[in-house]
């Protein structure tokens, strides 16, 4: 091989056989490596290879292996990256688990392999790979793990031994460079002129650089193991062989071989993981959304705080394990599921109705023209036949995702359900999980086309969210092109005036990713299909008999949406829809008017200050309050008190707190005379949210002495444990977090689809659902479990006391228990409680209180403006208890 040297020259490279590493290395038995021989064919000489594998320690523990691994690294590690993979797999067999056989190689001029002298081009090192797997008579079933460029050569061989291929995993990597889009800054700059060779070979800059990459930092140890292979520049010369072998442009040697193989990887139809980590400077998100393009049916988990050496940033290890276990048993298990009814789509009504001239939505705070905006059906079916053939007319195509950045609206309805017709798969991520979240989740969700307000859009600009971008309104020429706007919503009407439009998707395409609050960890995109969305619409009507002619206010964006497919009329009231707590008492008074509304939709923050507004009703406000039959409020427990009093605006409303969540938004319902009637015939504590709602079904898992759900699903009363449920409108899954989804789910019959809330609670003797708190919230204290809405709703009636949390201080199983509570008035100060507060708290509370403190608000979620982090604020007890600054949680 020619080795690119200090300012970039190139020189014949040293030449040396294959070793073993030394026998210290942090992490890396050394009774798994070996030597290997191989013939390499057109050259007719031996090569010599290093490998790690655990063939030997399986022989010797009596057991046969089910397949093999073969892990392929890239550059410039070596086989160092899948030292844990090799120990997990052996140790598991060890345990009566699956035995897999692991070999994970170093390419030649790589780690400890045979220093060879020779240029070695993509395609060579494919075969140099098959060559490898020929002299170890490796037999099926195979699957391949590859890492950077080793998982380009790894998907070469997988392409080219159909025979043995079983499935394919791969970590960070890439087998497309976009033409128009540049490679990766830190690769462009090891290919400058002057500086390939003096950055990979000549310093160990390109070595060092990559082991950067790591999150949190590697240990000196483990950084030592991976130089290991490269002291001194003789030894490095297989690193500036792989950058040189990048292929910049289509004349590169290697540029044909990439083709072959990102051509080939679209026709595998094996088994396929992807295990990525975002925060990677050199494979971004763009070359996974490259790969799930091509293998649509990958499992795919981002690790959000993971970068490039994601195999050192995460378990990877226990991730593949878990994985291939259940490939196995999955193609060991017959599959059986109840076949859904059919039903009609989600854009029905939009065209039953699509020569009324009847209102379909309003718009309380329209972006132009006066208020309220008031569209009909006809116009509205009108715009999103246009819209939708205006959006095929410039590419967007079916399983394309559009992100949608457009505040609740007539415009944010079109969008929706132009993207919907066409079979576009829409991202929808409020405003309310804050500009960190929003950036998480429109990133994470790899959009292909943003269409978004000017808000919207200059966040995207500013934060460099991928996607083609939308203009709701139409931009002048400097405020288009600073932005990158291409098309406005006008242009796609007008391309779209012929209204011709493509087959409409099946029940069984993805309609949309929906993303949760994110108020007890990062926001999830949750996966729904046509057919799903269709049951949530279903499910919302047969629970409320609501349909065509009803009036709906939603004060909660799903619910806005989600009018025109019920047929209703809908309006969202005057608000700031990233802080519901801003909604008053005339603002719904106004909305409800607009729409002759007889149901109103509320959260609960929202709820909170609408009654503190209600002095502001005049009387034709109460007149219009007094036609609303049904109210509803839910996103967070709703008290008995705060239901009474909204419900005191309504008098001729049955009031509603219905149970669910972004994964199923309606699971259990309770009217206010429901809760009245629970409070007074049951003790067991909690917030009752009432009976399962039509095909739902409610099942409880038992929590251990550890607060762990860990018992078999019952429907038995008084047993506390976490909640599932089960119904045809549960979601389908989590957007590339595969291991979150498959955490969620729970066996059951076949076919069935338990969903996990991580909410704690138990069921009553007559059948009702109380909540007692989140599954991270639950408290283990040397006299048991504790769950902690019990003893706060207990707290709450304390006259002083405004709102309360419960959190555990201490290691788990010896927690001690704190309550942190707001007042009336409010404090101006974190303080620990005056002794009659405490005293009162104590004595109202039916567990042990270490410490009473009072703070001037309880930290809350954006989107709810209601949902408490108990963890955050259980650390933050724990610190300001152990004698920290007595600071604002």
């Amino acid at each position: 091989m020619r080795l690119p040297q200090a300012g970039g020259a190139l020189t014949p490279g040293t030449r040396a056989p294959a070793s073993l590493p030394p026998a210290d290395l942090h992490g890396l038995d050394p009774a798994f490596s070996r030597v290997v021989h191989a013939r390499e064919a057109d050259a007719s000489v031996d090569r010599s290879w290093h490998v790690l594998d655990n063939a030997g320690r399986l022989a010797d523990l009596g057991v046969k292996p089910v397949g093999t691994i073969l892990c392929v690294h890239g550059n410039p590690t070596w086989s160092y990256l899948w030292r844990k993979l090799v120990s997990q797999a052996t140790d598991a067999a060890a345990a009566g688990g699956d035995a897999w056989r692991v070999i994970a190689i170093d390419q030649l001029d790589m780690g400890f392999s045979e220093r060879t002298g020779t240029r070695r081009s993509l395609a060579r090192r494919v075969r140099d790979l098959g060559e490898l797997t020929d002299a170890l008579a490796l037999d099926g079933p195979v699957l391949t793990l590859g890492h950077d460029w080793g998982g380009v050569v790894s998907l070469g061989w997988a392409v080219d031994h159909p025979d043995l291929l079983a499935g394919v995993m791969l970590l960070n990597t890439a087998v497309h460079q976009p033409e128009g889009r540049p490679i990766p800054v830190p690769l462009r700059l090891a290919l400058q002129p002057g500086v390939l060779g003096g950055a990979t070979v000549t310093t160990p800059a390109f070595l060092e650089t990559t082991l950067a990459l790591a999150h949190p930092p590697l240990p000196a140890s483990i950084k030592d193991g991976y130089r290991a292979p490269y002291r001194g520049a003789g030894r490095r010369g297989g690193i500036g062989g792989f950058v040189a072998d990048i292929p910049v442009d289509l004349e590169h040697e290697s540029r044909a071989e990439l083709d072959r193989i990102a051509e080939s990887v679209a026709t595998l139809r094996v088994p396929a993981l992807m295990l990525w980590g975002p925060r990677d400077p050199i494979f971004s998100d763009r070359y996974l959304d490259d790969l799930i393009d091509r293998m649509p049916h990958a499992d795919v988990h981002r690790f959000e705080d993971a970068g490039h050496l994601v195999a050192e940033d995460v378990d990877y290890a226990a991730a593949v394990l878990t994985w291939l276990g259940d490939s196995i048993r999955s193609a060991e298990r017959p599959r059986s599921a109840a076949a859904e009814p059919a039903r009609p789509p989600l854009w029905r009504y939009l065209d039953d109705l699509r020569d009324s001239d009847e209102s379909a939505v309003i718009d309380m705070v329209p972006p132009s023209g006066p208020a309220p905006r008031v569209v009909s059906w006809r116009l509205l079916s009108k715009r999103v036949r246009q819209i939708a053939s205006g959006l095929v007319s410039i590419g967007v195509k079916k399983g394309d995702r559009v992100s949608l950045l457009i505040p609740p609206s007539a415009d944010l309805v079109a969008v929706l359900y132009a993207c919907l017709r066409i079979g576009a798969i829409v991202v929808v991520a409020d405003a309310g999980l804050g500009l960190k979240g929003l950036t998480r989740a429109v990133r994470g969700a790899c959009a292909d086309h943003v269409i978004g307000a000017l808000p919207g859009l200059t966040a995207a600009r500013a934060l460099g969210w991928p996607g083609q971008k939308i203009s709701t309104t139409t931009l002048a020429g400097p405020a288009r092109r600073a932005l990158g706007v291409s098309f406005s919503l006008a242009q796609l009407a007008s391309l779209g005036s012929d209204e011709e439009l493509p087959e409409p998707p099946t029940a069984d395409d993805v309609a949309a990713v929906l993303f949760t609050s994110g108020s007890t960890g990062p926001a999830k995109g949750v996966v729904y299909t046509h057919g799903q969305l269709s049951a949530v619409r279903d499910a919302l009507a047969a629970q409320y008999g609501v349909g065509v002619g009803t009036g709906l206010v939603a004060g909660f964006a799903p619910f806005a949406l989600l009018g025109p497919a019920l047929g209703a009329r809908s309006v969202t009231p005057d608000m700031d829809v990233t802080s519901p707590k801003t909604l008053t008492a005339t603002a719904v008074a106004a909305a409800v008017k607009a729409v002759d509304a007889t149901v109103v939709f509320l959260s609960p923050a929202a709820v909170a200050n609408v009654v503190a507004t209600s002095a502001a009703l005049s009387a034709a406000d109460h007149d219009a309050l007094a036609g609303v039959e049904q109210f509803l409020s839910a996103g967070a427990p709703v008290s008995e008190p705060m239901l009474a009093a909204i419900a005191a605006l309504m008098p001729s409303a049955t009031a509603h707190t219905p149970y669910g969540m972004t994964e199923g938004l309606l699971m259990t319902d309770i009217t206010l005379d429901g809760i009245r009637e629970a409070a007074s015939t049951s003790g067991t504590g909690g917030v009752c949210v009432g009976t399962p709602s039509g095909q739902t079904r409610v099942r409880i898992s038992p929590l251990d002495a550890d607060g762990a759900a860990t018992g078999e699903l019952t429907d038995a009363a008084l047993v506390t444990g976490e909640i599932l449920v089960s119904a045809p409108h549960v979601e389908d899954h989590y957007d590339r977090l595969w291991l979150t989804h498959r955490a969620s789910r729970r066996g059951g019959v076949p076919g069935e689809r338990w969903h996990r809330t991580g909410d704690v609670g138990h069921l009553d003797a007559a059948g009702r659902l109380w909540v007692e708190g989140r599954m991270p919230h639950v408290l283990v204290t040397a006299d048991g479990v504790v769950t902690p809405v019990k003893p706060e709703l207990q707290a709450e009636v304390v006259g002083s006391v405004q709102r309360a949390a419960i959190v555990g201080v201490g290691p788990r199983g010896v927690q001690q228990v704190v309550a942190v509570v707001e007042t009336t008035p409010g404090a101006r100060r974190v303080a620990l409680a005056p002794p009659e507060l405490a005293a009162a708290v104590r004595a109202a509370v039916d567990v042990p209180l270490a410490a009473v403190l009072v703070v001037p608000r309880l930290p809350t979620d954006i989107r709810h403006n209601s949902k408490i982090n108990r963890s955050a604020l259980s650390a933050w007890a724990e610190g300001i208890l152990a004698g920290g600054r007595m600071v604002a949680p």
